[in-house]
């Protein structure tokens, strides 16, 4: 008897359904790829219960007529291909055609679609891979997909699945993306009835990251483009004040494609060497554009691993391209110092929802008379009047009109947490007011009516004053620092001088700015000389595994390039002269290094090299720096801040701390009520 079972094609095709479709977060993903590859220029995604009961995609795209609608849900039914050939040059983000085929098996489909040139579309009903009705319908040019009830007829697989609040980041950290990749299409996502992310769609990609992460994110970036070998690189990544403690933050893309690479990872860490602390990583979204040929994206059933045919220029295209933004970057880390005055007070006892593409808070209050409302405050507010209009007094019918502060207001309606109102309560005691004479008593008519002036747009929300269109909020890039005439005002503990510069304050780290100077100094004379190797009297064997030797080998004329000169043999290369500089004691792991940056494309012999000889001055720079805490003479002070001046892109010390901080005169005005 046969021990070898056919698999029938309901079986086999929930088998794939498992490989490309494992939560919710996946099927939108797939669904998203399809309608950016239809050229949508607006997309939007709806979810309920993480999901899993309910996904819906529209888009405005080219459509799908009434013929091919039973196609899609087809395996291996696709219009991105059609011969082996295609795969070497692959331009969209779908093309083997089992999304649609997949989500079908494990769930009850609806897809809604009509050409551009059509007069009326069709709809297609599927239940569990089975086509159910095919009939024609009245809707919008594009497709919209309607997903319910994911696995249903997998139990064993929907058990699996995590919670509803679990899936449901998932979807937006999937959307999210996505949404990078294509600045020029607005993308809109809503769960459980709730507005999660909207973008412009204007193709500016810094709209895109202000909408997706927010405004303190978007201002601590710096612009990157480059080009090498056939290969651009352009984007931004974060400032030395904008790093993370995980690679979450690193956001890449080969051909618009969102991807996980070793490669372009390892790049921008080791650009960033000497710029932030070792524990930390940097942030970035990177567009690496090169020719289709040259990267194989079908290597991952999700398609988030690529395969290049060389690692080593696109290692070099990110490293460098990183490398040129960090030492053109002048930008010094500002200073912001909270205040206690006005609306400036503690997110603890405001229950935020989301911060808005307008510079906005969304938070839930309750009126008396409609119950819970949306109000929204500006991320920074003054202290603008508010007018309260009053429901009309039954008695008098006449209708009142009492005008408070913004800061009345708060305290009477939206802030009476315990919590808000010991804030309150401390404020009042810095400012000297008797708390017990303050009356914090709520209205007693029905507020029914709130208009705030902050902005020269409406900033309050609710059922009776509508909400602003949303809009993109530019975010300047920084200028260069030009040399400035400066005054040097002091020094404060021995350690910190402090600068009057046109209108700002900067707070100089003396022992940091000294340290980061000898060490540019030292990097630039060990680049200018020549490569100068030193014989050994005995030569070092580093014992490396047979493939990394052979990997030693391939790369033989550069290491040999950069002071080296060895032998090898099966299991061991025998160093015979390194470069001056170098401790015998740092050749094993150099090689270790060498050997293991090679196999995995994420380093070159030079940048290793550079990166290691830069590590050693380190600790050098830093013994002969300045000292905080010690007392210099005053021309010690004057030559760091001359330093600082001629060479603004000097930021940050070697370890990663800040060099200076800025505060703005405007900053320290609004400490001071003299704004």
């Amino acid at each position: 008897m046969s021990k070898i079972n056919i698999l029938s094609f309901e079986v086999a095709n929930l088998i794939a359904a498992g490989e490309v479709v494992d939560r919710p977060a996946s099927a939108i993903k797939e669904m998203i790829e399809n309608s950016i590859d239809a050229g949508a220029k607006h997309i939007t995604v709806e979810i309920q219960n993480g999901g899993i009961t309910f996904m819906r995609i529209s888009d405005d795209g080219c459509g799908m007529d009434a013929q091919d609608l039973p196609l899609a849900i087809k395996r291996h039914a696709t219009s991105k291909i059609k011969n082996a050939e295609d795969l070497d040059g692959i331009c969209t983000l779908g093309f083997r055609g089992e999304a649609l085929a997949a989500i079908s098996a494990v769930s009850n489909v609806r897809i809604i679609s009509k050409p551009h040139d059509e007069s009326v579309g069709a709809e297609l009903v599927v239940s569990c891979g089975e086509v159910v009705d095919l009939s024609e319908r009245g809707c919008s040019n594009g497709t919209t997909i309607i997903v319910e009830d994911l696995f249903a007829n997998v139990p064993a697989r929907r058990k699996f699945l995590k919670r509803d609040v679990t899936e449901t980041t998932a979807v937006c950290a999937n959307v999210e993306k996505i949404a990078l990749s294509h600045p020029e299409i607005a993308f809109r996502l809503i769960t459980d009835g709730q507005i999660k992310l909207e973008t412009a769609g204007d193709g500016k990609l810094m709209s895109a990251i202000y909408a997706v992460f927010g405004r303190d994110f978007a201002n601590k970036l710096i612009e990157v483009d480059g080009e090498y070998d056939g290969i651009s690189v352009k984007g931004y990544v974060g400032r030395s004040d904008n790093v993370k403690s995980n690679r979450n933050y690193e956001n890449f893309y080969i051909n618009k494609r969102f991807i996980k690479s070793r490669t372009a990872s390892a790049a921008i860490e080791q650009a960033f060497t000497s710029y932030m602390p070792s524990e930390k990583f940097p942030v970035c979204v990177l567009f690496i554009s090169l020719n289709p040929a040259r990267v194989d994206v079908n290597v991952h059933p999700a398609k988030l691993e690529v395969k290049f045919s060389n690692e080593k220029p696109v290692f070099e295209a990110v490293y460098y391209a990183v490398k040129q933004a960090l030492e053109k970057n002048t930008t010094r880390p500002e200073m912001n110092v909270p205040s206690t005055s006005g609306l400036r007070m503690s997110d603890a006892f405001i229950p935020i929802e989301r911060e808005q593409s307008l510079k906005a808070r969304q938070i839930s209050i309750d009126t008396p008379r409609q119950g819970p409302q949306s109000v929204r405050l500006p991320t920074e507010p003054t202290s603008p009047e508010i007018e309260i209009r009053q429901a009309p007094d039954q008695e008098k019918k006449s209708q009142a009109f009492q005008k408070i502060t913004a800061e009345q207001y708060i305290r009477q309606h939206l802030c009476t947490s315990p919590e808000a109102q010991e804030f309150f309560a401390k404020m009042d005691r810095e400012k000297g007011i008797d708390t017990g004479k303050v009356d914090n008593k709520p209205i007693e008519n029905t507020v029914t009516e709130a208009v705030v002036t902050i902005t020269p747009d409406t900033v309050i929300e609710d059922k009776v004053v509508p909400a602003s269109t949303p809009r993109t909020v530019e975010i300047p890039q920084p200028e260069p620092t030009p040399k400035r005439s400066y005054k040097i005002v002091g020094e404060v503990f021995n350690s910190y001088i402090i600068v009057e510069l046109d209108e700002k304050m900067l707070i100089i780290d003396k022992h940091a700015a000294h340290e980061r100077i000898i060490f540019e100094q030292l990097k630039k004379n060990m680049y200018s000389e020549e490569v100068a190797s030193q014989l050994l009297m005995l030569p070092i064997e580093v014992m490396l595994m047979t493939d990394e030797v052979a990997a030693i080998e391939e790369y033989r004329a550069e290491i040999e390039s950069v002071g080296f000169v060895f032998t090898s043999s099966k299991n061991i290369i025998s160093v015979s002269a390194l470069p001056v500089g170098i401790e015998q004691e740092t050749v094993f792991d150099m090689f270790a290094i060498f050997a293991d940056r090679i196999k995995d494309g994420t380093g070159n012999i030079h940048v290793t090299k550079n990166i290691i000889f830069e590590k050693a001055l380190y600790q050098a720079s830093c013994k002969a720096a300045i000292k905080a805490g010690r007392e210099y003479p005053e021309g010690h002070q004057k030559w760091i801040v001359d330093k600082l001046m001629e060479l603004p892109d000097i930021t940050f010390c070697p370890h990663g701390r800040p060099v200076a901080m800025e505060i703005s005169k405007k900053n320290i005005d609004r400490q001071f009520e003299r704004t």
